[in-house]
């Protein structure tokens, strides 16, 4: 076997050599699916409430009319049904297709604690079995005319979320953080490893941003002075939200009522979406 010369040109197309295509890593969605718009929502670290505003954009654009579905692509730390009050487990149909569970304002929903015997059971799993589900969720799933599906995708630049990157046709994701200058190191890993992977930033949300007193309305930044405009100025990409520190909030993903509570923090990245 001669050397290769990376000269695809002058080789067959079994080259063991033969460079892949980004392309040729996406997953095709099941016959009967169709998904016009696909969102990551990316942390560079956790616990800055990604999958908080996974709910509140999936609520938003439910809210706005259009047919909406989340992939809890969070696989070890699936959040998602507790939000929604989802607690049924997902079935397959004659075809061997997963049927996503439908909350009550009608956001599909897939998560793998939609699949445990008992929601605190732990995920204890490696990265290729996790990629796996990842790509199931997406191929596998019957999704019936969504017009914005979001993807909870686990924390990090490792492993999964590369699975996601190249598994799932993206366009665009949404960062979020919180305003430790800490935080705001990692989203710049996270904004680094979207270009590198050749996927647009639709914009930066900052959560836990201020506590807003209930007596006299001032902003009181309980984390420090928000660094997130000088971030996003650095990059050229629009700050969507600065979401405080909202009780009702909490109180809701805690009851699972998270898709009635109505609020303008997600109104800009809404507007966003609907230009794509």
């Amino acid at each position: 076997m001669s050397e290769c010369t990376h000269d695809c040109s002058s080789c067959g197309e079994n080259c063991a050599e033969r460079e892949m295509k980004p392309e040729d890593f996406l997953v095709k969605l099941s016959q009967g699916s169709s998904v016009k718009k696909v969102i990551g929502v990316v942390s560079g670290k956790g616990g800055v409430g990604k999958s908080m505003v996974t709910s509140l954009l999936a609520a938003a654009s439910m809210r706005e009319g259009f047919k909406t579905a989340i992939l809890d692509g969070d696989i070890t730390g699936p959040s998602i049904p507790k939000a929604f009050g989802l607690s049924i487990n997902l079935v397959g149909n004659a075809d061997g297709l997963i049927l996503p569970a439908t909350t009550t304002c009608g956001i599909d929903i897939v998560s793998v604690n939609l699949m445990l015997a008992n929601e605190t059971d732990p995920v204890i799993w490696r990265g290729p079995v996790l990629g796996g589900v990842i790509k199931q969720f997406w191929g596998e799933t019957l999704w019936h005319n969504v017009d914005y599906m979001f993807i909870d995708m686990p924390p990090g630049t490792g492993d999964v979320p590369l699975t996601i990157f190249q598994s799932v046709p993206l366009d665009g994701i949404v960062i979020v953080s919180s305003p430790q200058e800490l935080v705001g190191m990692i989203v710049e890993k996270a904004v680094n490893m979207a270009r590198m992977m050749n996927v647009p930033i639709l914009g930066l949300v900052e959560n836990m941003s201020y506590v807003e007193c209930p007596d006299c309305g001032k902003q009181i930044k309980v984390f420090g002075e928000s660094h997130i405009d000088e971030i996003a100025a650095e990059y050229a990409v629009p700050v969507l939200a600065k979401i405080p520190m909202d009780p009702t909030l909490a109180a809701a993903c805690d009851a699972g009522k998270i898709e009635y509570v109505e609020n303008n923090y997600m109104k800009d990245a809404i507007e966003v979406l609907k230009k794509l």
